[in-house]
C-alpha cells in the first residue's frame, strides 16, 4: 500500500506542474495593434492599454498621406512621427494611403490598404485593434465591420467614458501635446496652442472638449507612454480648405524647415 502511494507522487507533481504552464500560457499578454494618430486619445488609449496587462502594443498604425509625408488629418510631418515613436519605444507602421491635389483616397483604396494591412498582422499572430474612438457609434460600427471581413476584433479602450474628464486626466496625469489642426470655426488663435485648461476654457460652446467630432487635432509630445520627451517647436500657422494647420517642427530642425505653405499640407 505505501509502495502504491509513493508511486502516485511523480504522477502529481507532473500534473502541478502542467497547471502552472498551462496558467502562464494563458495569461501571456495579447499582442495588439494600436491604430495610432500621434494625438491625445491615441495616447490616452496606449497609456490604458499599458496599464492593462491583458494586452501588448507591438506595433502603432498611422495613416499617411502619401504624397505630403504627413498625418492624415492630423499634418503633422512623418519625420516628427517617427521621432515620437522612437521616444515612445513601440514600432511605428506607416499606411501610406494616396492624397492628390483632387482629394484624400477614396473609401475603397483605404479599405483595401487597411485589409492589407491588417493581413499582415493576423500573419504575425495578431488578432485585435485598438482604437481611441470615445463616443462616435456609426465609425465604430464602421471599424468593427472591416476588421470582421479578416476576422479580427476591435478594442475601445475609452469608449463612452466622459471626455471632459479624459482630457483633464490627460493634463493631470502629465501629457503635453500642441493642437496641430483645428476646424476654420475656432479659428487661427487656437492653433499650435498647448492643451491645458486655458486652452479648454477658450472652446467655444458645442465643441467636445476632447474634439470628438473632428474639431480639432492634436500631436503628443510628452507623458507618461514617452521614455523621454521631445522637443517640438511651432512653425507657421497656414489655412488648408476648411482647417488651420500649425506646421510642428522638431526643436533641431533647420530654420529653412519652417517654411509652409498650404499646398503643402494634404487635402481634407
Amino acid at each position: 500500500m505505501e509502495k502504491d502511494e509513493r508511486s502516485r507522487v511523480p504522477l502529481q507533481v507532473d500534473l502541478a506542474l502542467l497547471t502552472v504552464r498551462e496558467t502562464a500560457l494563458t495569461t501571456s499578454p495579447e499582442p495588439i495593434v494600436l491604430s495610432w494618430s500621434g494625438g491625445k486619445d491615441s495616447s490616452l488609449a496606449l497609456d490604458a492599454l499599458k496599464r492593462d496587462g491583458r494586452y501588448k502594443v507591438v506595433a502603432l498604425l498611422c495613416s499617411i498621406a502619401a504624397e505630403y509625408q504627413r498625418i492624415s488629418h492630423h499634418g503633422v510631418r512623418v519625420s516628427l512621427l517617427e521621432r515620437q515613436a522612437e521616444a515612445i519605444g513601440i514600432p511605428l507602421h506607416k499606411l501610406e494611403l494616396p492624397a492628390g491635389e483632387n482629394g484624400p483616397c477614396t473609401n475603397e483604396q483605404y479599405e483595401q490598404i487597411m485589409s492589407d494591412a491588417m493581413l499582415h498582422f493576423r500573419r504575425q499572430g495578431v488578432r485585435s485593434v485598438a482604437f481611441g474612438d470615445i463616443f462616435l457609434e456609426d465609425l465604430r460600427a464602421y471599424r468593427e465591420k472591416n476588421l470582421a471581413r479578416v476576422e479580427m476584433r476591435g478594442l475601445f479602450p475609452l469608449w463612452k467614458r466622459d471626455t471632459r474628464a479624459l482630457v483633464e486626466q490627460f493634463i493631470d496625469q502629465g501629457f503635453r501635446a500642441y493642437t496641430s489642426c483645428v476646424e476654420g470655426e475656432l479659428g487661427p488663435e487656437l492653433v499650435g496652442r498647448r492643451i491645458d485648461r486655458d486652452f479648454l476654457a477658450e472652446l467655444p460652446p458645442g465643441v467636445d472638449p476632447c474634439g470628438e467630432n473632428g474639431e480639432y487635432h492634436t500631436f503628443v509630445y510628452a507623458g507618461p507612454v514617452f521614455r523621454a520627451p521631445l522637443s517640438v517647436r511651432v512653425g507657421e500657422t497656414v489655412c488648408r480648405d476648411t482647417r488651420y494647420y500649425a506646421d510642428l517642427l522638431p526643436d533641431d530642425s533647420p530654420s529653412g524647415d519652417a517654411a509652409c505653405d498650404p499646398i503643402n499640407l494634404p487635402p481634407v
